[in-house]
């Protein structure tokens, strides 16, 4: 039996929102001459961070630790007649992040402002993103969909035949493209001095695509 003719497109389709939250992560970075004190440094202050946020009406189930390290620092001791000694340690280093999730974006700016204000020397970025992307994602699936079609009609209008039923329809997957996350880095002591930090969300951009195979009709 000859096999059945087909025509196989694929079509590609994108929705962009505006995303409904944030995550901030602030760290707080400290050294010591022994890893007691350096954390306990590092401890007072992270816990004056997350009493910062939590006044602004920051649950405490939105607040999680997503970073804990303690390190010792080491120098390089050269000897009078000059050849290198083992490094030896001078003191430690820790560092404890949180990751704060905003649901309400116009407080992002402010628990930034907030965190770098009780202590948070380290701002390592902020995501934006969505809780619920069921619409967005039906959407770029029926514009994908949609595109296929048009593709298979345009070249069976060229070849000079005529479509079938579709025997065939798989989803390419679908993926979530969030805006570009800013870098800030380390954080000046004095940030609660400075004015407010701006923060714009931009869009989200949510792709899908989809691949479908017609009967060639005889």
């Amino acid at each position: 039996m000859d096999p059945i003719p087909t025509l196989t497109v694929s079509g590609s389709g994108q929705d962009r929102v505006a995303p409904d939250e944030a995550h901030v992560r602030l760290g707080v970075v400290a050294q010591a001459p022994t890893a007691r004190a350096v954390q306990d440094q590092v401890n007072r202050t992270a816990n004056a961070v997350l009493e910062a946020v939590r006044k602004l009406g920051i649950p405490a189930e939105d607040i999680q630790t997503s970073g804990l390290s303690l390190s010792p620092l080491y120098s390089q001791v050269v000897s009078k007649a000059g050849d290198n000694q083992p490094p030896r340690i001078t003191g430690y280093q820790a560092n404890n992040t949180v990751t704060i999730r905003v649901g309400d974006l116009a407080k992002t700016g402010p628990v930034i402002d907030a965190g770098l204000g009780a202590g948070a020397n380290s701002l390592e970025g902020v995501d934006f993103g969505l809780r619920n992307d069921e619409a967005a994602r039906a959407q770029a699936l029926a514009d994908a969909a949609r595109t296929a079609r048009a593709k298979a009609e345009t070249l069976a209008k060229a070849l000079g035949v005529r479509l079938g039923e579709i025997l065939e329809i798989a989803e390419g997957g679908v993926s979530i493209t969030p805006p570009p996350t800013p870098r800030y880095g380390m954080a000046r002591m004095e940030a609660a001095s400075l004015a407010p930090t701006p923060v714009s969300a931009g869009q989200v951009g949510v792709e899908a695509s989809v691949t479908l195979r017609y009967r060639i009709a005889q």
